[in-house]
């Protein structure tokens, strides 16, 4: 029973044998195959014998990524490192649509989440410069959070402030700049440099402070970007494994780690 379930755990979890990568390939077909039902059922136009057909298909996909989902829950050491883990979520998200549709009518739409499960290819075709990739810039943005928190909420502030400033300035002459709060939404899109056009400032001084706003946001947009890019500089680049623990199912290991960097657990 015990070598039966490192069977399976190695061709479920593990992408560098022949079976895990097959498994994995196949997989990913269903999950392809999902979206593309999902789409083609959103279509209004199709007869019910093809619509009835879509959701029968629909429902067996979805049977067998619980099977899959539990399956996982099962044969892992620790199911709770595993529930809780980003892949886990994920899987979950995958298969709660469809049984909410029963309950939401047309929460079923929201499958397309599986299209998350794709990740799953970088492990599948041994992508390991790319899984490396993925991990130094998640440390970045990690070790960023706190810059970052302190610089979107400056942001915030800003666009208050403009806002407001606008609102004094335009809300005479302007039905456009009707409230604080729509202001605050015209100074966003402009300071963003998106620029939807629905509102515009008709006076000289609304132009004036407006051009302000828009120059400031290509120097803030800068600001992020350099954040992240000085934690890259600084964190090490490790050759990714493909290679997942067995206990918390972390993957990303170096290709001489003996033990999971996450849980300490020993790696085979």
């Amino acid at each position: 029973m015990k070598s039966l379930k490192h069977r399976l755990y190695q061709i479920i979890f593990e992408a560098d044998t022949p079976s895990g990568k097959l498994f994995d390939i196949i997989l990913i077909g269903l999950i392809l195959l999902s979206i593309g039902v999902v789409m083609i059922e959103s279509d209004d136009t199709l007869s019910p014998r093809i619509n009835r057909a879509m959701v029968i298909m629909e429902w067996c996909l979805t049977a067998l990524f619980t099977m899959e989902y539990l399956l996982r829950i099962v044969i892992a050491d620790r199911p709770r490192k595993y529930i809780f883990s980003f892949f886990g979520i994920i899987d979950l998200l995958a298969i709660l649509p469809t049984y909410l549709g029963l309950i939401i009518g047309g929460t079923q739409m929201l499958i397309v989440v599986r299209a998350l499960r794709l990740v799953r290819v970088f492990r599948v075709l041994k992508l390991t410069r790319y899984v490396k990739e993925a991990t130094a810039l998640w440390s970045a943005l990690v070790l960023s959070r706190n810059k970052i928190s302190v610089f979107l909420f400056v942001v915030l502030i800003l666009v208050t402030i403009m806002g407001t400033v606008m609102y004094i300035v335009e809300n005479p002459f302007n039905e456009g700049f009707k409230s604080i709060p729509q202001s605050v939404y015209w100074a966003i899109v402009t300071l963003t440099t998106v620029g939807y056009g629905d509102i515009a400032p008709v006076t000289v001084f609304g132009k004036f402070l407006a051009g302000f706003i828009m120059i400031t946001g290509y120097a803030i947009i800068a600001v992020p970007t350099g954040i992240v890019t000085s934690e890259l500089v600084r964190e090490n680049r490790r050759q990714g494994s493909v290679r997942a623990c067995k206990a918390c199912s972390e993957e990303g290991h170096d290709a001489d780690a003996a033990y999971c960097k996450r849980c300490g657990e020993p790696l085979e």
